[in-house]
């Protein structure tokens, strides 16, 4: 058994992905579809957008979760970074895997102070909040300090058009061989074009729809 398997992380986990299923925002179904896709791009009116989205959940999947505790696992990672923490669920499965590891910690930053209020409930449920800190606001700003010095495992499940400025802040902490991931990157097709080019210390491939998976390299 492990931690992602057992209670109270496993019923806690299913509960959690019933309500992420179940919720609705009217606010953002307001908006144009062209709307939506050109704040997803943008670089100045990300805030207004994950505004809007304060309401859902935005969760991984759940094969996306299980790769994640598999990765920190198999990585036997001990630092790890969150940006775009939402109510948690992905939190928690990185964090499960820091407790099989043995512990450690895990840096999450999140703007919206509701979702940060249930996520830190959520934590205590599942029996690993004194495994994580959530950092309130941009995480341009919250990211960008007070970092471990060596850090195992990067996710990047934020707004996408900041993924190449994140791992910009994170960059200097990442060891050699430390992971990042990415989610949703069909939006972000300049920081592909990053991680992908050798000469830049990654090595990237597409994993699953939509994820990017890359090593840091030195």
């Amino acid at each position: 058994m492990s931690t992602l398997t057992s209670a109270p992380m496993a019923p806690l986990i299913e509960r959690l992905y019933a309500q992420a299923n179940a919720a609705t925002s009217p606010l953002i179904n307001s908006v144009s579809r062209e709307e939506r896709d050109r704040l997803m791009h943008s670089k100045t009116d990300y805030l207004a957008l994950y505004t809007m989205l304060k309401d859902l959940w935005l969760p991984v999947s759940r094969d996306t979760g299980t790769l994640l505790y598999l990765l920190a696992r198999s990585t036997k990672a001990r630092a790890i970074v969150e940006f775009g923490t939402s109510f948690g669920l992905s939190t928690l499965f990185l964090a499960a895997a820091l407790r099989d590891n043995g512990g450690g910690v895990l840096i999450g930053s999140e703007f919206e102070p509701s979702k940060i209020a249930l996520a830190r409930e959520h934590f205590i449920q599942g029996g690993v909040s004194d495994l994580i800190e959530i950092r309130e606001g941009d995480a341009l700003v919250t990211l960008a300090r007070d970092l471990p010095e060596a850090v195992d495992l990067l996710l990047l499940d934020g707004a996408k058009s900041l993924y190449g400025d994140v791992l910009h802040r994170v960059q200097k902490h990442l060891r050699p061989g430390a992971l990042v991931i990415a989610d949703n990157t069909d939006y972000c097709p300049h920081y592909l074009a990053h991680v992908r080019e050798p000469a830049n210390g990654y090595l990237s491939v597409p994993f699953a729809d939509d994820i990017e998976l890359s090593i840091r390299l030195r």
